[in-house]
């Protein structure tokens, strides 16, 4: 038999360890059922860029693979920031996932003190694709390829700008690390956003400019920019003509690319998780998805990835040009 005031204390213990039992299986219950109501995927951004397509073009297929509808707000600003911000908020259940690029799931804590937040306090589901950046040319520089861009750089070093979408984006830290790598003095010049780049290049107001592959395409195509090379060790599959900067010896290791990934808030239960990774393998599968984010300038990442490792890796490569250009907001 249990002393008198033994048992007083165990029974608290013994009723505390029935309820914590008792919503656990509730928890994992509703996990078994998910879901059972439609899911909403947060793009940190306006409608219409690289990341929002890849979100409305994921939406589709994890909504066929998971037989729910799937739909997506677009909560632009910081960076995309505030949009991750209100993931990370979100109920632990599934419900609210992000789908998310550099800046605001690895980049943006290193370059801004208001971030407080990291990607390890999410819950990462899957790397869905990347596509590379392209360094181009204004007309006015008459610069046809990487070799001429470095010669020009070296002889002339602190006269020429290149411009990006903004102070510590991924398109800045390329040019940096296209700096870093050759060895050129260049000034940065922080546009918002790359529709006033583009118009400042075809206007011949600036002499070099970065961009996501998808976004440079139609002016290159157009034949109003020259593109110098792609930022990818590689060359990207989706444009084999142009050569990646890494081949020229001055640049052999400029690696660095623009992705995109799923997460979800911290601490989502493991049915869920799997239900997630296995529903986003599937999509990733699809040949529509395939198709139209091919089309746009990705490469749909492979199947596995180590999310952890992946970014990880990806972090150290941002901290490295941050401390380089002296980045900070």
């Amino acid at each position: 038999m249990i002393p008198f005031s033994l048992r007083h204390l165990t029974r608290p213990l013994l009723l505390g360890t029935l309820a914590l039992s008792t919503l656990g299986s509730v928890a994992w219950a509703q996990s078994d059922s998910y879901p059972s109501k439609p899911i909403t995927i947060v793009v940190g951004y306006p409608p219409g860029g690289s990341t929002d397509l890849t979100g409305r073009v994921v939406a589709t297929e994890l909504g066929k693979a998971l037989g729910t509808t799937v739909v997506v707000e677009n909560i632009g600003g910081a960076g995309g920031a505030i949009g991750a911000q209100k993931v990370l908020n979100a109920a632990p259940d599934g419900y609210t996932l992000l789908v998310g690029a550099n800046n605001e799931v690895a980049i943006n804590r290193l370059v801004s003190s208001t971030v407080k937040y990291q990607w390890q306090d999410f819950t990462p589901l899957g790397l869905i694709a990347s596509q590379p950046m392209v360094l181009v040319a204004s007309q006015k520089t008459g610069v046809k390829s990487t070799d001429e861009f470095i010669k020009l750089g070296k002889a002339n070093p602190g006269r020429f700008s290149y411009g990006s979408s903004g102070v510590g984006t991924a398109l800045h830290l390329a040019g940096e690390m296209v700096k870093e790598q050759s060895g050129l003095f260049m000034t940065h010049i922080p546009y918002r956003g790359v529709a006033p780049l583009a118009n400042d290049l075809l206007g011949n107001n600036i002499e070099f400019g970065v961009f996501v592959l998808s976004s440079g395409l139609p002016h290159i195509r157009a034949g109003k920019v020259v593109a110098l090379g792609t930022t990818e060790k590689k060359r990207s599959q989706v444009t084999p003509d142009i050569p990646a900067l890494a081949e020229h010896p001055a640049l052999k290791n400029t690696d660095i690319s623009s992705w995109f990934v799923l997460m979800g808030p911290g601490k989502l239960p493991e049915p869920v998780v799997a239900k997630l990774k296995k529903a986003l393998a599937e999509a990733l599968q699809a040949p529509d998805l395939r198709k139209k984010l091919e089309a746009s300038g990705s490469s749909i990442a492979p199947l596995n990835v180590d999310m952890a490792k992946f970014l990880r890796e990806e972090t150290a490569k941002y901290q490295k040009i941050v401390d380089f250009a002296k980045i900070r907001e």
